[in-house]
Protein backbone atom coordinates (compact mmCIF):
# COMPACT_ATOMS: atom_id res chain seq x y z
CA UNK A 1 0.00 0.00 0.00
CA UNK A 2 2.80 2.18 0.81
CA UNK A 3 4.81 1.32 -2.47
CA UNK A 4 1.58 2.55 -4.32
CA UNK A 5 1.24 5.90 -2.20
CA UNK A 6 4.97 6.55 -3.29
CA UNK A 7 3.93 5.74 -7.18
CA UNK A 8 0.83 8.37 -7.20
CA UNK A 9 2.71 10.65 -5.42
CA UNK A 10 5.94 10.64 -8.20
CA UNK A 11 2.91 10.51 -11.05
CA UNK A 12 1.55 13.64 -8.88
CA UNK A 13 5.32 15.73 -9.07
CA UNK A 14 5.64 15.11 -12.78
CA UNK A 15 2.05 16.78 -13.99
CA UNK A 16 2.95 19.42 -11.81
CA UNK A 17 5.97 20.08 -13.74
CA UNK A 18 4.07 19.34 -17.04
CA UNK A 19 1.93 22.26 -15.87
CA UNK A 20 4.76 24.85 -15.31
CA UNK A 21 7.00 23.86 -18.11
CA UNK A 22 4.48 24.18 -21.30
CA UNK A 23 5.89 22.19 -24.02
CA UNK A 24 7.61 19.28 -20.93
CA UNK A 25 4.85 16.75 -20.42
CA UNK A 26 5.90 13.79 -17.86
CA UNK A 27 4.19 10.90 -17.10
CA UNK A 28 3.84 7.55 -16.62
CA UNK A 29 2.73 5.31 -20.07
CA UNK A 30 1.97 1.67 -20.26
CA UNK A 31 3.80 -0.74 -17.88
CA UNK A 32 3.09 1.46 -14.49
CA UNK A 33 6.86 0.69 -13.78
CA UNK A 34 8.07 2.79 -16.95
CA UNK A 35 8.27 6.75 -16.24
CA UNK A 36 8.62 9.16 -19.26
CA UNK A 37 9.47 12.18 -20.04
CA UNK A 38 7.56 14.19 -23.39
CA UNK A 39 9.53 17.88 -24.49
CA UNK A 40 9.25 19.32 -27.68
CA UNK A 41 12.05 21.35 -29.05
CA UNK A 42 11.67 24.49 -32.27
CA UNK A 43 14.79 25.07 -33.72
CA UNK A 44 15.75 28.56 -36.01
CA UNK A 45 18.55 29.37 -38.52
CA UNK A 46 18.96 32.76 -39.92
CA UNK A 47 20.32 33.00 -43.56
CA UNK A 48 19.94 35.29 -47.03
CA UNK A 49 17.58 33.83 -49.55
CA UNK A 50 19.31 32.26 -52.36
CA UNK A 51 16.29 32.20 -54.51
CA UNK A 52 13.66 35.29 -55.82
CA UNK A 53 10.05 34.55 -57.34
CA UNK A 54 8.41 37.31 -59.43
CA UNK A 55 5.27 37.56 -60.51
CA UNK A 56 4.51 39.91 -63.62
CA UNK A 57 1.45 40.10 -65.71
CA UNK A 58 0.41 41.55 -68.90
CA UNK A 59 -2.93 43.57 -68.91
CA UNK A 60 -4.61 44.85 -71.81
CA UNK A 61 -8.13 45.51 -72.36
CA UNK A 62 -9.91 46.88 -76.04
CA UNK A 63 -14.16 46.74 -76.64
CA UNK A 64 -13.56 43.87 -78.71
CA UNK A 65 -12.14 40.44 -76.88
CA UNK A 66 -10.21 39.20 -79.85
CA UNK A 67 -8.28 42.56 -79.95
CA UNK A 68 -7.50 42.42 -76.41
CA UNK A 69 -6.36 39.00 -76.61
CA UNK A 70 -3.94 39.42 -79.84
CA UNK A 71 -2.60 42.94 -77.72
CA UNK A 72 -1.78 40.78 -75.15
CA UNK A 73 -0.33 38.08 -76.56
CA UNK A 74 2.55 40.07 -78.36
CA UNK A 75 3.38 41.96 -75.61
CA UNK A 76 3.32 39.00 -73.46
CA UNK A 77 5.78 36.90 -76.46
CA UNK A 78 8.12 40.11 -75.84
CA UNK A 79 8.62 39.86 -72.42
CA UNK A 80 9.20 36.15 -72.64
CA UNK A 81 11.87 36.35 -75.07
CA UNK A 82 13.46 39.60 -73.39
CA UNK A 83 13.94 37.05 -70.54
CA UNK A 84 15.00 34.42 -72.22
CA UNK A 85 17.42 36.38 -73.93
CA UNK A 86 18.74 37.54 -70.64
CA UNK A 87 19.71 34.22 -69.61
CA UNK A 88 16.59 32.92 -67.60
CA UNK A 89 16.26 29.30 -68.76
CA UNK A 90 13.20 28.32 -69.90
CA UNK A 91 12.19 25.95 -66.67
CA UNK A 92 12.27 28.96 -64.73
CA UNK A 93 9.76 30.90 -66.43
CA UNK A 94 5.76 29.49 -66.01
CA UNK A 95 2.32 30.81 -67.07
CA UNK A 96 0.81 31.07 -63.90
CA UNK A 97 -2.93 32.36 -64.61
CA UNK A 98 -4.87 33.35 -67.49
CA UNK A 99 -8.39 35.54 -67.46
CA UNK A 100 -10.81 37.29 -69.98
CA UNK A 101 -12.55 39.57 -68.04
CA UNK A 102 -16.09 41.58 -69.52
CA UNK A 103 -16.37 44.70 -67.99
CA UNK A 104 -20.18 45.34 -67.55
CA UNK A 105 -22.15 48.78 -67.45
CA UNK A 106 -24.18 49.72 -63.87
CA UNK A 107 -27.57 50.69 -64.54
CA UNK A 108 -28.43 53.99 -62.09
CA UNK A 109 -29.47 52.70 -59.24
CA UNK A 110 -25.40 51.17 -59.47
CA UNK A 111 -26.88 47.02 -60.38
CA UNK A 112 -24.60 45.65 -62.89
CA UNK A 113 -25.91 45.31 -65.92
CA UNK A 114 -25.32 42.74 -69.40
CA UNK A 115 -23.44 45.57 -71.48
CA UNK A 116 -20.26 44.97 -71.45
CA UNK A 117 -18.51 48.41 -71.86
CA UNK A 118 -14.93 46.14 -72.67
CA UNK A 119 -13.28 42.85 -72.51
CA UNK A 120 -10.04 43.10 -70.37
CA UNK A 121 -7.00 40.03 -70.71
CA UNK A 122 -4.47 39.49 -68.11
CA UNK A 123 -1.64 36.76 -68.21
CA UNK A 124 0.35 36.22 -64.98
CA UNK A 125 3.81 34.78 -65.81
CA UNK A 126 5.96 33.28 -62.63
CA UNK A 127 9.76 33.55 -63.04
CA UNK A 128 12.26 32.09 -60.68
CA UNK A 129 15.33 33.49 -60.18
CA UNK A 130 18.52 31.70 -58.18
CA UNK A 131 20.73 34.77 -58.52
CA UNK A 132 18.65 37.09 -56.21
CA UNK A 133 20.82 40.11 -56.90
CA UNK A 134 19.71 39.76 -60.35
CA UNK A 135 15.87 40.53 -59.05
CA UNK A 136 15.86 44.74 -59.75
CA UNK A 137 17.50 43.79 -63.08
CA UNK A 138 14.59 41.56 -64.06
CA UNK A 139 11.91 43.60 -62.78
CA UNK A 140 13.25 46.35 -65.08
CA UNK A 141 14.00 44.18 -68.14
CA UNK A 142 9.89 42.75 -67.75
CA UNK A 143 8.25 46.07 -67.22
CA UNK A 144 10.19 47.96 -69.94
CA UNK A 145 9.02 45.14 -72.42
CA UNK A 146 5.48 45.05 -71.54
CA UNK A 147 4.71 43.55 -68.21
CA UNK A 148 2.15 46.80 -66.84
CA UNK A 149 2.18 44.69 -62.96
CA UNK A 150 4.15 43.30 -60.96
CA UNK A 151 2.28 41.44 -59.09
CA UNK A 152 5.25 40.40 -56.47
CA UNK A 153 8.44 39.90 -55.68
CA UNK A 154 9.15 36.98 -52.71
CA UNK A 155 12.51 35.64 -51.65
CA UNK A 156 12.95 32.40 -50.65
CA UNK A 157 15.79 29.20 -50.07
CA UNK A 158 15.87 27.11 -52.59
CA UNK A 159 14.93 22.66 -52.22
CA UNK A 160 18.56 22.42 -51.66
CA UNK A 161 19.55 25.27 -49.28
CA UNK A 162 15.85 24.35 -47.59
CA UNK A 163 17.27 20.58 -47.22
CA UNK A 164 20.80 22.15 -45.54
CA UNK A 165 19.41 24.73 -43.22
CA UNK A 166 16.14 22.13 -41.81
CA UNK A 167 19.08 19.70 -40.79
CA UNK A 168 20.90 22.41 -38.44
CA UNK A 169 17.03 23.49 -37.29
CA UNK A 170 16.44 20.27 -36.37
CA UNK A 171 19.60 19.58 -34.37
CA UNK A 172 18.89 22.97 -32.64
CA UNK A 173 15.44 21.69 -32.04
CA UNK A 174 16.62 18.65 -30.79
CA UNK A 175 18.90 20.01 -28.92
CA UNK A 176 16.51 22.45 -27.05
CA UNK A 177 14.17 19.27 -26.56
CA UNK A 178 17.36 17.62 -24.34
CA UNK A 179 18.10 20.97 -22.38
CA UNK A 180 14.40 20.98 -21.16
CA UNK A 181 14.00 17.40 -20.78
CA UNK A 182 17.15 17.26 -18.19
CA UNK A 183 15.82 20.35 -16.60
CA UNK A 184 12.83 18.85 -15.79
CA UNK A 185 14.38 15.07 -14.88
CA UNK A 186 17.04 16.76 -12.36
CA UNK A 187 14.28 19.16 -10.54
CA UNK A 188 12.72 15.70 -10.08
CA UNK A 189 15.62 13.80 -8.58
CA UNK A 190 15.83 11.59 -11.75
CA UNK A 191 17.79 11.41 -15.24
CA UNK A 192 17.43 10.66 -18.27
CA UNK A 193 17.56 6.81 -19.47
CA UNK A 194 16.89 6.79 -23.44
CA UNK A 195 14.83 7.89 -26.14
CA UNK A 196 11.64 6.17 -26.65
CA UNK A 197 9.98 8.21 -29.44
CA UNK A 198 10.43 11.38 -31.62
CA UNK A 199 8.29 12.79 -34.19
CA UNK A 200 9.51 15.63 -36.82
CA UNK A 201 7.75 18.10 -36.99
CA UNK A 202 7.01 20.51 -40.28
CA UNK A 203 10.08 23.31 -41.38
CA UNK A 204 8.54 26.56 -41.91
CA UNK A 205 10.24 28.62 -44.86
CA UNK A 206 8.90 32.16 -44.90
CA UNK A 207 8.92 33.71 -48.32
CA UNK A 208 10.24 37.62 -47.50
CA UNK A 209 8.11 40.27 -49.91
CA UNK A 210 9.49 43.66 -51.20
CA UNK A 211 7.07 45.54 -53.49
CA UNK A 212 8.01 49.03 -52.47
CA UNK A 213 9.04 49.92 -55.84
CA UNK A 214 6.85 47.69 -57.95
CA UNK A 215 3.87 50.20 -58.78
CA UNK A 216 6.61 52.96 -59.62
CA UNK A 217 8.18 51.11 -61.43
CA UNK A 218 5.10 49.73 -63.24
CA UNK A 219 4.27 53.18 -64.11
CA UNK A 220 6.87 54.84 -65.78
CA UNK A 221 8.55 56.88 -62.76
CA UNK A 222 11.99 57.81 -63.14
CA UNK A 223 13.97 54.85 -61.67
CA UNK A 224 16.99 53.36 -64.07
CA UNK A 225 17.61 50.03 -61.63
CA UNK A 226 14.86 48.75 -59.05
CA UNK A 227 16.29 48.88 -55.97
CA UNK A 228 15.42 45.48 -53.94
CA UNK A 229 17.08 44.49 -50.55
CA UNK A 230 16.96 40.97 -49.92
CA UNK A 231 17.59 40.68 -46.42
CA UNK A 232 17.28 37.91 -44.18
CA UNK A 233 14.30 35.31 -43.32
CA UNK A 234 14.16 32.77 -40.02
CA UNK A 235 13.98 28.94 -41.44
CA UNK A 236 12.22 26.67 -38.48
CA UNK A 237 12.03 23.10 -37.41
CA UNK A 238 10.50 21.50 -34.50
CA UNK A 239 10.64 17.83 -32.69
CA UNK A 240 8.55 15.96 -30.16
CA UNK A 241 10.66 13.19 -28.25
CA UNK A 242 9.70 11.08 -25.73
CA UNK A 243 12.77 10.50 -22.90
CA UNK A 244 12.70 7.59 -20.62
CA UNK A 245 13.45 8.33 -17.04
CA UNK A 246 15.65 6.23 -14.44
Amino acid sequence: MRGKTALLGIALMLVVCAAVVGNVTAQAQGDSSERVIQVSGTGKVTTTPDQAIIVFAVETENIDVKTARQQNAQRMDAVINALKAAGIPAKDIKTAGYNIIPVTDTDDSGLITSKVRYYRVVNTLQVTLNDVGRAGEVVDLAVENGANRVNSLAFTLSDEKQQEYRSQALTAAVAQARGDADAVAAALGKSIVDVKEVNVGGTYVPMAYDNRYVMEQASGAGVKTTPLEVGEIELTASVYITYTLS
